[in-house]
């Protein structure tokens, strides 16, 4: 089974997109990762209403910087709230650079699933 570097962040709240190119620079200088898992309670309420753009500048500060991001922890709260975030959430989850996993143990497995590896963790 393969690793892959993994920088998990923990209690560094992602306000907006400058933050998400701050944690994507830590990520990969400090830890060579290749993904990002972010605890989902450390998104601004904002990201979960998709009209304000804050998800979309987030997540697209990722694919420019060729980080990969998972949203770790339940969002069904979201979901059940705003059709076009269930979808996005849906849609997303068919990728390969951004996902949503309810913990950590579905991520390990979708990673081996979808690349034939699992995680090599390394705190941010």
């Amino acid at each position: 089974m393969t690793t892959l570097p993994i920088a998990f962040t923990a209690g560094k709240v992602m306000h907006d997109d400058r933050d998400a190119v701050d944690l994507i620079a830590e990520a990969h200088y400090e830890h060579q990762a290749e993904w990002v898992l972010l605890p989902v309670d450390l998104l601004p309420a904002d990201f979960f209403r998709l009209q304000t753009g804050v998800a979309g500048a987030i997540a697209q500060k990722f694919v420019n910087y060729r980080m990969k991001l998972a949203i770790v922890g339940d969002v069904s709260v979201h979901e059940h709230a705003s059709e076009a975030f269930r979808d996005w959430v849906r849609e997303t989850n068919e990728g390969r650079s951004l996902w949503f996993v309810p913990d950590l143990a579905a991520f390990d497995e979708r990673l081996d699933s979808r690349y034939g590896g699992g995680s090599d963790g390394a705190g941010a």
